[in-house]
């Protein structure tokens, strides 16, 4: 697993989210009450940006007519078709069985763990041949 550095931690203060493209996929990164979450910015059921939907809650009931919202603001409905994802799991609430959302494991490393690498840069070859510019991918 490839590890990439996203942000300092005050620039996703919580109640934020960031969205990154990482390997070609779209992530959205998301700080819940100073935890830090990863999830694809795509629904599983149609292909949404899943993250670009609202953060809610969870209505729960335990008798008829009482309803309580658990969850505040870790909830994510699909803009598209109003399905619902747990942040910090991915888990589906419409169809736990059969969707969810893929997540990505976040954590939040000390500045100088960060700093000391490894770190490798790709060098590219360049030559001058016959006054052509020539580059070797």
């Amino acid at each position: 697993m490839t590890r990439h550095v996203i942000a300092p931690v005050d620039e996703l203060p919580p109640g934020t989210r960031k969205f990154l493209t990482i390997d070609a996929r779209p992530i959205a990164i998301f700080n819940i009450n100073g935890e830090f979450f990863g999830l694809l910015n795509r629904c599983p059921h149609q292909g949404a940006a899943l993250c670009e939907g609202p953060l809610i809650g969870l209505a729960q009931s335990s008798d008829p007519g009482a309803i309580e919202y658990t969850k505040l603001g870790e909830i994510i409905r699909c803009p598209w078709h109003g399905w619902e994802f747990d942040v910090r799991t991915g888990q589906s609430y419409c169809d736990p069985r059969r969707f969810r959302a893929k997540a990505y494991p976040v954590n939040v490393e000390p500045g100088a763990a960060v700093m000391q690498g490894p770190y490798v840069a790709e060098t590219i070859k360049v030559a001058v041949d016959n006054d052509y510019v020539v580059v070797d991918l």
